[in-house]
């Protein structure tokens, strides 16, 4: 603290009136607030003078090209500690939260998003033109021996920890592969961020600004994105990340023409990698450092992990690390969530009038499922139904009467039951289910009514279910 005050004072003729220390992430650095009058920064001591050089070094670097990182402001003479402009409180991360609890994602949150993507190629192009890269730290460049240190980041941190037996050298050889792909167009002329994630990007005044860049060097476009969109605990929508995805290969036309379809199928292989790199970090951190925090993120970054197997990505480059990682994610520790966990899946019930429509998806995800109930025998075709609905005991009488809707549901459980098992191993926050019929008040009803209990018997509190009847405006929550 003492010397945050002394270079504070230096910088600002005052001595500070408060100095408040900040939470810190995943690092060791200490973060302090420091106030003095109008004038607000933050102070940074870090444990590292390498790692310190390379922020200081990058952030200079950066502001002088005009990109958006906060002002380095003062720095001690060891160059252990520093001031730098205070960006706020609000990371992207956080700004988003709203969205990934509901599951939809607003235009002004989309509009941000793809902001964010459209700066990334300045940082990896303008951002390396002129850039000394001997100052990264820990080393220069993405390459084969930093691919391996987090290969077995992964192996010895997590891999092991589950228990599952394994052949060591098939797996080192399916690694030797993995990094062959990887470093298939190195050397390097761009820069990477390494970690460019939403809680490293500060919003202030609704403008992205970007931070904890310190890590960067050289290396592939792709890695940056993949660590922005693939974001274990960000769960972005699989359709959000495909339209950004397409947002960022346009932006990086401007630099480097890019064919998409090539682009998209090496962008799966980075996916792999760096989901491995992200459980070897939540393994050490969660299981070795017995922070808890990191623990919750598993599941998700599983999820992933076998979302990109089931393109088949890797089946044929490295069939043995491909069939252990599906051993791996099989694991009953990981099929489950905790019910304790804030982004549980929610599964949307909605009973509705073909006359009417399907109902409008406002998650953004464009997944789930559409039912037609139209071929039950329909109790609105007799005066005395019309004006009840599925809810009704003589409505329930009628249909359990002719049979057909058990039969009917026995195949809707038969889909919905696998997804919603999937869903919840990949930590996936929203499912559709709809049931549609000629009016939308008995068949759809009834069946609406049917899966929610059925699903709520099941699943209890891992799951919320919103159930909603769209032609009769009504909603509840089980």
């Amino acid at each position: 603290m003492e010397t945050l005050t002394s270079l504070f004072g230096h910088w600002a003729g005052t001595v500070p009136e408060t100095m408040s220390r900040l939470t810190p992430a995943g690092s060791d650095r200490e973060y302090w607030r420091i106030r003095a009058g109008a004038n607000t920064v933050i102070g940074v001591n870090g444990t590292s003078a390498e790692e310190n050089r390379a922020f200081i070094t990058l952030c200079r670097h950066f502001h002088a090209k005009g990109l958006p990182v906060p002002e380095l402001l003062a720095c001690s003479e060891d160059g252990m500690s520093y001031l730098q402009e205070d960006l706020g409180d609000t990371s992207l991360y956080d700004f988003l939260e709203p969205c990934r609890k509901s599951g939809m994602y607003d235009t002004g949150s989309v509009k941000l998003l793809e902001k964010v993507v459209k700066l990334l190629p300045e940082f990896q192009f303008r951002g390396a033109a002129g850039l000394d890269f001997q100052i990264c730290y820990p080393v220069e460049s993405f390459d084969r021996r930093s691919i391996m240190w987090d290969l077995n980041y992964f192996k010895y941190c997590f891999l092991k920890t589950t228990g599952l037996d394994f052949h060591e050298d098939r797996l080192e050889d399916d690694f030797g592969h993995l990094a062959d792909t990887l470093l298939h167009d190195s050397p390097y002329d761009t820069f990477m961020y390494r970690d460019f994630q939403a809680r490293n990007i500060m919003i202030r005044d609704g403008e992205p600004m970007f931070i904890d860049f310190q890590g960067g060097r050289r290396g592939p476009v792709g890695y940056d994105l993949v660590s922005l969109l693939w974001q274990a605990r960000a769960a972005y929508p699989e359709e959000l990340r495909s339209h950004l995805t397409d947002i960022y290969i346009e932006a990086l036309q401007r630099f480097r023409p890019t064919s998409s379809d090539s682009f998209r199928r090496e962008l799966k292989h980075m996916i792999l990698f760096r989901m491995l790199q992200v459980l070897g970090a939540y393994g050490f951190r969660g299981k070795f450092e017995r922070k808890s925090q990191f623990l919750t993120g598993i599941p998700a970054a599983i999820g992933i992990l076998e979302s990109v197997l089931d393109e088949g990505t890797g089946k044929n480059e490295y069939p043995y690390l491909a069939e252990l990682l599906r051993k791996m994610a099989a694991l009953p520790e990981f099929r489950q969530i905790p019910a304790s966990t804030a982004d549980r899946l929610t599964v949307r019930i909605t009973s509705f009038s073909f006359r009417k429509g399907i109902p409008e998806d406002r998650t953004g995800n464009g997944g789930g499922f559409v039912f037609d109930c139209r071929s039950m025998h329909n109790p609105g075709l007799y005066d005395e139904y019309k004006p009840l609905d599925g809810s009704s005991p003589e409505v329930i009488s009628f249909l359990d009467e002719q049979g057909e809707i058990q039969k009917f549901m026995e195949s809707v459980y038969g889909l919905t039951d696998p997804a919603v098992e999937k869903y919840l191993s990949r930590g996936f926050t929203d499912l559709a289910v709809c049931f549609g019929c000629t009016g939308g008040r008995h068949r759809s009803v009834r069946s609406a009514e049917c899966l929610a209990e059925h699903l709520h018997g099941k699943y209890g509190d891992r799951i919320r279910i919103v159930l909603t009847h769209r032609e009769m405006k009504r909603q509840r929550e089980l």
